[in-house]
């Protein structure tokens, strides 16, 4: 794969960034409204189906090369794994939690990649100014936390906000990895893997652990279409596409949107009126991950060239 070359924003890309966050922050609504009439494993599983015929058109659509080697099989594996276990705490967390606190709390994956990228990205060092947002952003979690405290301790809203902050983290941990995968790694195929490995088991462990019936209808079709087709199909897509032709920081600071469309959408949709608490943590987060996204001008550090790979048969 030739070498990735990323630029700013331009004015058409911006928006079209912004668009694509409004529908990501839809995703925890068209979760928690399709849990009603199916389990989050069970929702889970059809999700990846529809997401991953999204994807394998794309890749038609491109030529993409879905060929494994064998020097990606362990890479492709860990990866898998990783968005696996991933959406099986987002998807719990939004059972338990609301979907507004889940939002919120899933914008702290800026927060958790500036960390990790401190350690494992060459050249993306966690300067003072960035370290102040992390703690202001730790700040407005901790007051989003204390809905779960009003009125007696809420125990499943504290669940479900603690599982949303792990996924927040399994999250960034996995933007890592990718972003690395991809410079040798065809896009498509990467989201290919990992919509096969999560629907395999999603599928046995919602064999296993979602013994209760569910029902088909109308609005349980509408979430999955949202969140398979817009989101694991679009929504991914549209994602990686940005990332490999803009500078992801500049992505992150424009995805700050996404707690606020997100806490208006809920309250549209679902009926879940926001807080107080809810507001004023939402805009600490959104602060502090805005703060952490900040870059200092440092020299230019070179990216490895990807090894080549075999010439492909025809």
């Amino acid at each position: 794969m030739a070498e990735i070359q990323r630029r700013p924003l331009s004015v058409r890309a911006g928006l079209f960034a912004v668009i694509v966050g409004i529908f990501w922050s839809g995703n925890s609504i068209a979760i928690k409204a399709g849990l009603d009439y199916a389990g989050p494993l069970r929702i889970g599983w059809m999700r990846f189906v529809a997401g991953g015929l999204v994807t394998l058109g794309w890749a038609f659509y491109t030529r993409a090369d879905l060929r494994i080697y064998r020097k990606e099989i362990t890479p492709l594996i860990a990866l898998g794994l990783l968005f696996t276990v991933q959406l099986v705490f987002m998807n719990l967390g939004i059972k338990y939690t609301t979907a507004g606190h889940a939002l919120s709390l899933n914008v702290t994956t800026s927060i958790w990649t500036a960390l990790l990228a401190h350690f494992f990205i060459r050249g993306d060092r966690l300067e003072k100014a960035r370290f102040l947002g992390i703690l202001v952003a730790y700040g407005g979690i901790i007051v989003i936390s204390l809905d779960g405290l009003r009125s007696g301790i809420n125990r499943d809203i504290l669940i479900g906000d603690g599982l949303s902050l792990i996924s927040a983290f399994l999250l960034a941990a996995r933007q890592i990895f990718a972003a690395r995968l991809v410079e040798g790694i065809d896009p498509s195929k990467l989201l290919l893997v990992q919509f096969t490995m999560g629907t395999v088991f999603f599928v046995a462990m919602s064999a296993v652990f979602e013994s209760e019936p569910w029902s088909w209808a109308w609005e349980l079709g509408a979430s999955l279409a949202y969140q398979g087709i817009l989101i694991a199909g679009f929504g991914f897509i549209a994602s990686l596409w940005l990332i490999t032709h803009f500078f992801p920081s500049r992505l992150a600071a424009l995805g700050l949107i996404s707690p606020i469309s997100g806490i208006i959408l809920a309250w549209i949709i679902l009926g879940e009126e926001p807080s107080s608490n809810l507001w004023a943590g939402a805009f600490l987060v959104m602060i502090g991950a805005g703060l952490a996204q900040r870059r200092s001008r440092s020299k230019k550090v070179e990216a490895p060239k990807p090894e080549a790979k075999p010439a492909a048969a025809n």
